[in-house]
Protein backbone atom coordinates (compact mmCIF):
# COMPACT_ATOMS: atom_id res chain seq x y z
CA UNK A 1 0.00 0.00 0.00
CA UNK A 2 1.75 3.49 -1.21
CA UNK A 3 1.36 6.42 1.36
CA UNK A 4 -1.90 8.81 1.24
CA UNK A 5 -3.69 11.71 2.85
CA UNK A 6 -5.50 9.04 4.66
CA UNK A 7 -5.26 8.27 8.47
CA UNK A 8 -7.03 6.00 10.47
CA UNK A 9 -6.64 7.47 13.90
CA UNK A 10 -7.29 5.53 17.22
CA UNK A 11 -9.58 7.84 19.75
CA UNK A 12 -10.59 7.10 23.33
CA UNK A 13 -12.60 9.93 23.38
CA UNK A 14 -10.59 11.54 25.68
CA UNK A 15 -8.42 14.84 25.09
CA UNK A 16 -5.58 13.83 23.36
CA UNK A 17 -7.30 11.62 21.10
CA UNK A 18 -9.46 14.50 20.84
CA UNK A 19 -6.76 17.34 19.66
CA UNK A 20 -4.95 14.34 17.95
CA UNK A 21 -8.22 14.37 15.18
CA UNK A 22 -7.57 18.28 15.27
CA UNK A 23 -4.23 18.50 14.15
CA UNK A 24 -4.39 15.92 11.65
CA UNK A 25 -7.27 17.87 10.21
CA UNK A 26 -5.52 20.35 10.02
CA UNK A 27 -2.48 18.80 8.38
CA UNK A 28 -4.74 17.97 5.54
CA UNK A 29 -5.28 14.45 6.22
CA UNK A 30 -8.73 12.75 5.59
CA UNK A 31 -9.26 11.43 9.13
CA UNK A 32 -11.07 8.42 9.97
CA UNK A 33 -11.66 7.59 13.91
CA UNK A 34 -12.33 4.51 15.43
CA UNK A 35 -13.19 3.79 18.82
CA UNK A 36 -11.72 0.37 20.16
CA UNK A 37 -14.51 -1.38 23.04
CA UNK A 38 -11.42 -2.86 25.21
CA UNK A 39 -13.15 -2.78 28.53
CA UNK A 40 -15.75 -0.92 30.09
CA UNK A 41 -16.04 0.27 33.67
CA UNK A 42 -19.30 0.06 35.29
CA UNK A 43 -21.14 -0.36 31.91
CA UNK A 44 -20.12 2.81 31.32
CA UNK A 45 -20.07 4.14 27.20
CA UNK A 46 -19.68 8.07 27.56
CA UNK A 47 -16.25 7.56 26.11
CA UNK A 48 -17.94 6.60 22.72
CA UNK A 49 -20.75 9.44 22.92
CA UNK A 50 -17.76 11.92 23.37
CA UNK A 51 -15.72 10.05 20.00
CA UNK A 52 -18.50 9.90 18.01
CA UNK A 53 -19.68 13.41 18.74
CA UNK A 54 -16.22 15.38 18.29
CA UNK A 55 -16.06 12.69 14.77
CA UNK A 56 -19.99 14.11 14.20
CA UNK A 57 -18.70 17.92 14.67
CA UNK A 58 -15.27 17.98 12.74
CA UNK A 59 -17.63 16.09 9.75
CA UNK A 60 -14.88 12.78 10.08
CA UNK A 61 -16.06 8.98 9.97
CA UNK A 62 -16.43 7.31 13.30
CA UNK A 63 -16.39 3.73 13.66
CA UNK A 64 -16.86 1.17 16.98
CA UNK A 65 -14.24 -1.97 16.87
CA UNK A 66 -16.01 -4.24 19.90
CA UNK A 67 -12.38 -6.09 21.02
CA UNK A 68 -13.53 -6.74 24.49
CA UNK A 69 -13.53 -10.67 24.15
CA UNK A 70 -9.69 -10.34 22.66
CA UNK A 71 -9.14 -7.80 25.05
CA UNK A 72 -9.93 -10.19 27.90
CA UNK A 73 -8.18 -13.20 26.63
CA UNK A 74 -5.11 -11.03 25.67
CA UNK A 75 -5.19 -8.92 28.80
CA UNK A 76 -7.10 -9.32 31.69
CA UNK A 77 -6.17 -12.94 31.39
CA UNK A 78 -2.55 -12.22 30.99
CA UNK A 79 -2.88 -10.02 33.81
CA UNK A 80 -4.09 -12.32 36.73
CA UNK A 81 -1.87 -15.05 35.55
CA UNK A 82 1.20 -13.21 36.10
CA UNK A 83 -0.26 -12.36 39.58
CA UNK A 84 -0.80 -15.92 40.39
CA UNK A 85 2.85 -17.00 38.93
CA UNK A 86 4.21 -14.31 41.05
CA UNK A 87 4.90 -11.89 38.52
CA UNK A 88 4.48 -8.43 37.71
CA UNK A 89 2.98 -7.46 35.04
CA UNK A 90 2.93 -5.27 32.07
CA UNK A 91 -0.23 -4.95 30.65
CA UNK A 92 -0.16 -1.14 29.05
CA UNK A 93 3.01 -2.86 27.15
CA UNK A 94 1.49 -5.68 26.43
CA UNK A 95 -1.78 -4.12 25.11
CA UNK A 96 0.10 -1.23 22.64
CA UNK A 97 2.49 -3.71 21.49
CA UNK A 98 0.48 -6.47 20.84
CA UNK A 99 -3.53 -5.12 20.46
CA UNK A 100 -3.88 -1.52 19.87
CA UNK A 101 -1.60 -0.29 17.07
CA UNK A 102 -1.62 -3.97 15.37
CA UNK A 103 -5.38 -3.71 15.56
CA UNK A 104 -5.06 -0.17 14.04
CA UNK A 105 -2.52 -1.61 11.26
CA UNK A 106 -5.37 -3.98 10.76
CA UNK A 107 -8.42 -2.13 10.43
CA UNK A 108 -6.60 0.31 8.66
CA UNK A 109 -5.51 -2.39 5.59
CA UNK A 110 -9.16 -3.25 5.44
CA UNK A 111 -10.04 0.23 4.18
CA UNK A 112 -7.48 0.68 2.24
CA UNK A 113 -6.03 3.42 4.85
CA UNK A 114 -1.98 4.09 4.84
CA UNK A 115 -1.47 5.93 8.03
CA UNK A 116 -2.46 5.01 11.35
CA UNK A 117 -2.24 7.90 14.72
CA UNK A 118 -3.13 7.98 18.10
CA UNK A 119 -2.36 10.31 21.07
CA UNK A 120 0.70 8.97 22.26
CA UNK A 121 2.90 11.63 23.44
CA UNK A 122 6.08 9.99 21.80
CA UNK A 123 7.72 11.02 17.90
CA UNK A 124 9.93 8.70 15.49
CA UNK A 125 12.98 9.51 13.45
CA UNK A 126 14.57 7.40 10.77
CA UNK A 127 18.09 6.29 11.62
CA UNK A 128 20.44 3.92 9.77
CA UNK A 129 17.62 2.69 7.31
CA UNK A 130 15.37 1.92 10.37
CA UNK A 131 12.25 3.61 12.28
CA UNK A 132 12.54 4.33 15.68
CA UNK A 133 10.19 5.30 18.75
CA UNK A 134 12.13 8.90 20.32
CA UNK A 135 10.32 10.46 23.44
CA UNK A 136 8.18 13.07 23.31
CA UNK A 137 8.56 16.79 24.45
CA UNK A 138 6.62 16.60 27.44
CA UNK A 139 8.61 14.69 29.63
CA UNK A 140 6.04 14.79 32.05
CA UNK A 141 3.90 12.64 29.44
CA UNK A 142 6.13 10.52 27.32
CA UNK A 143 5.33 7.00 26.60
CA UNK A 144 7.99 5.99 24.68
CA UNK A 145 8.79 3.09 27.44
CA UNK A 146 5.76 1.26 26.56
CA UNK A 147 6.07 0.83 22.55
CA UNK A 148 9.74 -1.04 22.12
CA UNK A 149 8.02 -3.89 21.09
CA UNK A 150 6.77 -2.12 17.57
CA UNK A 151 7.63 -3.79 14.28
CA UNK A 152 8.69 -1.37 11.24
CA UNK A 153 5.52 -2.04 9.01
CA UNK A 154 3.83 -0.22 12.02
CA UNK A 155 6.65 2.11 12.65
CA UNK A 156 6.75 3.57 9.24
CA UNK A 157 2.71 4.12 8.94
CA UNK A 158 2.22 6.12 12.54
CA UNK A 159 1.79 9.24 12.32
CA UNK A 160 2.53 11.23 16.25
CA UNK A 161 0.86 14.38 16.07
CA UNK A 162 0.96 14.78 19.86
CA UNK A 163 4.78 14.32 19.98
CA UNK A 164 5.77 17.67 19.80
CA UNK A 165 3.21 19.20 22.38
CA UNK A 166 2.81 19.47 26.31
CA UNK A 167 0.05 18.41 27.47
CA UNK A 168 -0.93 21.79 28.96
CA UNK A 169 -0.83 23.00 24.96
CA UNK A 170 -3.23 20.29 24.14
CA UNK A 171 -5.79 21.37 27.06
CA UNK A 172 -5.04 25.11 25.39
CA UNK A 173 -5.97 23.86 21.67
CA UNK A 174 -9.45 22.34 22.65
CA UNK A 175 -10.16 25.22 24.78
CA UNK A 176 -9.60 27.25 22.07
CA UNK A 177 -10.78 25.17 19.19
CA UNK A 178 -14.48 25.23 21.49
CA UNK A 179 -14.16 21.29 22.60
CA UNK A 180 -14.84 22.46 26.61
CA UNK A 181 -15.19 18.82 27.49
CA UNK A 182 -12.04 17.32 26.15
CA UNK A 183 -9.72 19.70 27.49
CA UNK A 184 -11.11 19.63 31.15
CA UNK A 185 -11.44 15.80 30.83
CA UNK A 186 -9.21 14.09 33.60
CA UNK A 187 -5.74 12.13 32.58
CA UNK A 188 -6.81 8.30 32.87
CA UNK A 189 -4.53 6.57 35.90
CA UNK A 190 -3.05 3.12 35.95
CA UNK A 191 -4.51 0.30 34.17
CA UNK A 192 -7.61 0.74 32.67
CA UNK A 193 -9.80 -2.10 33.96
CA UNK A 194 -8.44 -1.67 37.47
CA UNK A 195 -6.91 1.64 37.90
CA UNK A 196 -6.55 2.05 41.48
CA UNK A 197 -6.71 -1.42 43.56
CA UNK A 198 -5.49 -4.55 41.67
CA UNK A 199 -5.77 -6.93 44.55
CA UNK A 200 -9.63 -6.54 44.87
CA UNK A 201 -9.56 -7.36 41.23
CA UNK A 202 -7.76 -10.46 41.68
CA UNK A 203 -10.07 -11.55 44.31
CA UNK A 204 -13.17 -10.74 42.13
CA UNK A 205 -11.56 -12.82 39.76
CA UNK A 206 -9.97 -15.87 41.20
CA UNK A 207 -11.47 -18.51 43.20
CA UNK A 208 -11.18 -17.72 46.80
CA UNK A 209 -9.09 -20.64 47.38
CA UNK A 210 -6.18 -19.69 44.96
CA UNK A 211 -6.20 -16.47 48.08
CA UNK A 212 -4.79 -17.71 50.89
CA UNK A 213 -3.19 -16.56 53.78
CA UNK A 214 0.53 -17.31 53.95
CA UNK A 215 4.20 -16.86 55.60
CA UNK A 216 6.12 -13.81 55.68
CA UNK A 217 9.44 -15.30 56.41
CA UNK A 218 13.17 -13.58 55.82
CA UNK A 219 16.44 -14.38 53.54
CA UNK A 220 16.78 -17.75 55.63
CA UNK A 221 13.49 -18.50 55.70
CA UNK A 222 12.71 -17.93 59.70
CA UNK A 223 8.83 -16.89 60.34
CA UNK A 224 8.28 -13.01 60.37
CA UNK A 225 4.49 -12.26 60.10
CA UNK A 226 1.54 -13.56 58.20
CA UNK A 227 0.68 -12.45 54.91
CA UNK A 228 -2.74 -11.97 52.59
CA UNK A 229 -1.79 -13.71 50.09
CA UNK A 230 1.42 -14.20 47.83
CA UNK A 231 -0.59 -12.58 45.06
CA UNK A 232 -1.33 -9.13 46.48
CA UNK A 233 2.58 -8.54 46.66
CA UNK A 234 5.58 -7.78 43.92
CA UNK A 235 8.90 -7.67 44.32
CA UNK A 236 10.26 -4.67 45.77
CA UNK A 237 7.28 -3.74 47.31
CA UNK A 238 7.58 -1.77 50.81
CA UNK A 239 3.99 -0.31 51.25
CA UNK A 240 1.26 -1.91 52.25
CA UNK A 241 3.30 -5.02 53.90
CA UNK A 242 0.79 -4.78 57.28
CA UNK A 243 3.72 -5.35 59.60
CA UNK A 244 6.27 -3.27 61.29
CA UNK A 245 9.58 -4.56 61.78
CA UNK A 246 11.76 -0.95 63.10
CA UNK A 247 13.31 -1.28 59.57
CA UNK A 248 13.01 -0.68 56.29
CA UNK A 249 11.45 -4.17 54.65
CA UNK A 250 10.73 -4.91 51.32
CA UNK A 251 9.51 -7.89 49.29
CA UNK A 252 12.53 -10.00 47.81
CA UNK A 253 11.45 -12.65 46.38
CA UNK A 254 7.72 -14.55 45.89
CA UNK A 255 7.08 -18.68 46.23
CA UNK A 256 3.99 -19.36 44.88
CA UNK A 257 4.23 -22.84 45.07
CA UNK A 258 4.73 -22.65 49.02
CA UNK A 259 2.96 -19.05 49.04
CA UNK A 260 5.11 -17.65 50.79
CA UNK A 261 6.76 -14.00 50.76
CA UNK A 262 10.18 -13.54 51.15
CA UNK A 263 11.20 -10.60 52.76
CA UNK A 264 15.24 -8.48 52.95
CA UNK A 265 16.81 -5.03 52.74
CA UNK A 266 17.01 -2.63 49.93
CA UNK A 267 20.44 -3.62 49.53
CA UNK A 268 19.47 -7.84 49.13
CA UNK A 269 17.20 -6.39 46.47
CA UNK A 270 20.26 -5.05 44.05
CA UNK A 271 20.78 -7.01 40.78
CA UNK A 272 23.67 -6.31 38.46
CA UNK A 273 22.28 -8.76 35.22
CA UNK A 274 19.03 -9.85 34.37
CA UNK A 275 17.78 -11.94 31.20
CA UNK A 276 14.99 -10.87 28.87
CA UNK A 277 12.30 -12.71 27.08
CA UNK A 278 10.04 -11.84 24.24
CA UNK A 279 12.43 -8.90 22.98
CA UNK A 280 12.38 -6.67 19.96
CA UNK A 281 15.46 -5.08 18.68
CA UNK A 282 15.02 -2.20 16.23
CA UNK A 283 18.03 -2.70 14.93
CA UNK A 284 20.51 -4.65 16.52
CA UNK A 285 23.91 -3.00 14.82
CA UNK A 286 22.67 0.07 18.09
CA UNK A 287 22.13 -2.06 20.58
CA UNK A 288 24.20 -5.52 21.09
CA UNK A 289 27.54 -5.61 22.87
CA UNK A 290 27.60 -1.64 23.07
CA UNK A 291 28.53 0.06 26.26
CA UNK A 292 26.57 3.49 25.50
CA UNK A 293 23.07 1.93 25.70
CA UNK A 294 20.31 2.79 28.79
CA UNK A 295 17.79 0.41 30.32
CA UNK A 296 14.55 1.13 32.35
CA UNK A 297 12.66 -1.18 33.77
CA UNK A 298 10.19 1.60 35.16
CA UNK A 299 8.30 4.16 33.60
CA UNK A 300 10.29 7.48 34.86
CA UNK A 301 12.28 5.31 37.30
CA UNK A 302 15.61 3.56 37.55
CA UNK A 303 17.74 4.51 34.96
CA UNK A 304 21.24 2.81 34.19
CA UNK A 305 24.12 2.28 31.74
CA UNK A 306 23.95 -1.78 30.52
CA UNK A 307 26.09 -4.15 27.74
CA UNK A 308 23.25 -6.59 25.78
CA UNK A 309 24.32 -9.41 24.64
CA UNK A 310 22.34 -12.54 22.77
CA UNK A 311 22.63 -15.71 24.48
CA UNK A 312 22.70 -19.41 22.39
CA UNK A 313 18.95 -19.98 24.29
CA UNK A 314 17.71 -17.18 22.63
CA UNK A 315 17.37 -14.40 25.49
CA UNK A 316 18.82 -11.34 26.13
CA UNK A 317 21.29 -10.81 29.16
CA UNK A 318 21.03 -7.49 30.47
CA UNK A 319 24.43 -6.65 32.72
CA UNK A 320 24.67 -3.26 34.34
CA UNK A 321 27.35 -0.88 35.01
CA UNK A 322 25.69 -0.35 38.42
CA UNK A 323 22.95 -2.25 40.82
CA UNK A 324 19.04 -1.79 40.27
CA UNK A 325 16.94 -2.89 42.66
CA UNK A 326 13.20 -4.64 42.61
CA UNK A 327 14.20 -6.15 39.04
CA UNK A 328 11.13 -8.59 38.79
CA UNK A 329 9.60 -11.38 36.72
CA UNK A 330 7.31 -9.68 34.05
CA UNK A 331 8.34 -6.17 33.70
CA UNK A 332 9.35 -4.78 30.76
CA UNK A 333 12.76 -3.17 30.21
CA UNK A 334 13.52 -0.53 27.65
CA UNK A 335 16.36 0.29 25.85
CA UNK A 336 17.50 3.99 25.36
CA UNK A 337 20.06 5.69 23.44
CA UNK A 338 19.86 9.45 24.46
CA UNK A 339 15.94 10.19 23.55
CA UNK A 340 15.42 7.12 21.36
CA UNK A 341 14.11 3.65 21.48
CA UNK A 342 16.24 0.96 20.44
CA UNK A 343 14.50 -1.75 21.46
CA UNK A 344 13.26 -4.12 25.40
CA UNK A 345 11.86 -7.10 26.28
CA UNK A 346 10.39 -9.07 29.22
CA UNK A 347 12.44 -10.18 32.30
CA UNK A 348 12.74 -13.57 33.10
CA UNK A 349 13.98 -13.54 36.03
Amino acid sequence: MKPSRRVLLGMSGGTDSSVAALLLQDAGYEVTGVTFRFYETDGSTEYLDDARELCSRLGIEHIVSDQRELFKATIIDYFIREYMDGHTPVPCTLCNNYLKWPLLRRLADERGIYHIATGHYVQKEFIDNHWHITTGADPDKDQSFFLWGLPQDILERMLLPMGALTKQRVREIAQQRGFMKAAQKKDSLGVCFCPMDYRTFLSDNVPSEAIQRGEFVDENGEFIAWHEGYPFYTIGQRRGLGIDLNKATFVKKIIPAENRVVLGDLKSLERTEFRLKDWNITNPAQLLDRDDVIVKIRYRKQVNRCRVTLLPDNTLQVALFEPLTAVAAGQAAAFYRDNTILGGGIIVG
